[in-house]
């Protein structure tokens, strides 16, 4: 499977960017999750790697391959991309059965492709499992229904997912008769001189066959243009219904099956012409939550079985979380991640991350502070005092040098951007993300007050807050919602709020006072200012 290459993506309409200069690069049988919220770009930048959009400036190349370039403008179409789509709601055809929705694409395609003779390869298979007619008569007699009378269809789909073999090839074994005691010694002759048969007239030809009965001339194999026959198409078929385990659904119509059977068609669909990558655009949101985490499972599997590099499109944290060797997280057209998923939960690179990734979401809290040897002592939470120490050592004042910088760097690389007349201004600027400080009272009104240096925002997950009677920190339970494997309680401490996590059977009564600190857990510090990321380290009250 191919690596994919963003350089300098870009997608406008006037002056709004839905994808702003986008870089990136997924790697050879990699999942990648484009996560982000609603309006963020995902979609998008999903549509223009598969050809389904065209970008206003930028190269996109897949494998060794240039798909898009807008300077030497290269434009290759979606159906020649060799790329699979899923699409939100199935789109599976309501009067076709589960085997025609699945072949309907590759009766169509036409392509140059090895001349094979499926005669010979057929007959060739047959030998094989003909040379162990004892396992093929237990796998027949073996399929019988309750009155001990053989099942032909269960019989035919053994027959099938064992050795991996068309309808056609499986129909011609049953009716051999191996399962009432035929012997199958002159059957075996037969195709054998078939076999040898089809080699000598390829050879009168010019041609040799190899041991996948391609055609081959002077050591290379010869192509032509041509469909898929009949035996290819069916083998495709029943290869995808094995793996994703709709075999058996093979004459049902779409609204004979459930969701999340209706789902698996879709997907078998998208895998039957081999795409050299898959693409899903939100594909279990229309299923229920039990189902979803099932379909989660089951695409995990998919993605290891196939080898194939999937990237997905999702605005559900939780889904990125599970799936992906790697999540690209968006916001407003812009990159703001692109990590591993614990990457991403334990070192978010500004506070939009850490607040967008994590269920119960992270807890912010302003803090004012100044740098001591080995640290910043912080005072946050209505009066708590305590000292940061950093996991990595930390020049606080070389650090903020170097945030200004950056800000400069990207004020510059915009100004120069603007120099070349295709491009505009960005009309949905990029702003700091502004928190959100839980208050116990969301309605009072604070007065905006400049931010400094030394104005700082804690990012605490919920896992780092430790309630215990030896706690340093004195606070009020404000609820308590237990689940049975864990229970999520906020705490009030003054005007402010905090969700923590207790694992195992715990509640609490509400309005109960307890006391917490945070341990030896870590916890994240980001500038007040530009929001970004400064350090992750632990808190010494």
């Amino acid at each position: 499977m191919p690596e994919i290459i963003l350089t300098d993506v870009t997608k406008r309409w006037g002056s709004f960017y839905a994808v702003d200069h986008l870089s990136m690069t997924i790697e050879d049988n990699a999942f990648v999750t484009l996560l982000g919220p609603s309006g963020c770009g995902k979609t998008t930048t999903l549509r223009m790697i598969a050809g389904l959009e065209t970008p206003t400036s930028g190269r996109i190349t897949i494998g060794d391959r240039v798909v898009f370039d807008s300077e030497q403008g290269i434009n290759i179409p979606a159906n020649k991309r060799r790329v699979g789509f899923l699409f939100q709601n199935y789109a599976l055809w309501p009067n076709m059965t589960v085997y025609q929705n699945i072949s309907f694409g590759l009766t169509n395609i036409k392509e140059e492709m090895p001349k094979i003779n499926f005669k010979a390869k057929t007959a060739q298979r047959k030998v094989e499992i003909l040379a162990d007619p004892k396992k093929l008569a237990a796998l027949i007699n073996d399929s019988t229904d309750k009155d001990g009378k053989l099942n032909p269809q269960r019989a035919l789909l053994k027959l099938i997912d064992t050795y991996e073999i068309s309808i056609y090839t499986a129909k011609e074994l049953l009716a051999l008769g191996i399962h009432d005691g035929k012997d199958p010694a002159g059957e075996i002759a037969k195709l054998q001189n078939l076999v040898d048969g089809e080699k000598a007239a390829a050879e009168v030809k010019g041609f040799t066959l190899n041991e996948n009965f391609e055609y081959e001339k002077g050591g290379e194999i010869v192509t032509k243009v041509r469909k898929l026959s009949k035996e290819e198409v069916d083998l495709a078929v029943r290869r995808v219904s094995r793996i994703v385990k709709i075999g058996m659904f093979m004459d049902r119509y779409p609204a004979e099956l459930s969701g999340g059977q209706q789902q698996r068609v879709a997907i078998a669909r998208t895998l039957a012409p081999e795409p050299t990558v898959l693409f899903m655009d939100e594909p279990l949101s229309n299923l229920d939550a039990k189902l979803r985490l099932e379909m989660r499972s089951e695409l995990q599997r998919l993605h290891l079985d196939t080898g194939s590099t999937f990237v997905y499109v999702t605005h559900d944290q939780m889904e990125a979380m599970t799936l992906a060797t790697k999540i690209c997280l968006l916001d407003n057209g812009v990159l703001r991640q692109y990590d591993a998923p614990l990457t991403v939960y334990r070192n978010p690179s500004d506070t939009f991350v850490a607040d967008f990734v994590g269920s119960p979401a992270i807890n912010f809290a302003q803090a004012h502070g100044e740098a001591v040897d080995g640290g910043i002592e912080l005072t946050f939470l209505e009066g708590v005092k305590g000292t940061f120490r950093p996991t990595e050592p930390l020049d606080l004042a070389e650090w903020i040098k170097s945030d200004y910088a950056k800000d400069r760097e990207i004020a510059e690389w915009r100004a120069e951007l603007l120099k070349d007349k295709r491009n505009v201004e960005k009309g949905n600027k990029d702003t700091v993300f502004k928190c959100h400080i839980a208050k116990v009272d969301e309605t009072e009104f604070e007065e905006e007050r400049p931010i400094g240096d030394n104005d700082f925002i804690l990012g605490i997950r919920p896992e780092a807050i430790h309630i215990s009677k030896e706690g340093k920190i004195p606070a009020e339970v404000y609820s308590s919602m237990p689940t049975g494997m864990e229970t999520t309680v906020r705490l009030r401490v003054g005007k402010l709020l905090l969700t923590g996590v207790s694992f195992g059977k715990i509640t609490f009564a509400l309005e109960e006072k307890v006391r917490f600190d945070f341990g030896k857990a870590e916890v994240v510090l980001f500038s007040a200012r530009s929001g970004r990321l400064i350090s992750t380290g632990t808190l010494e009250l």
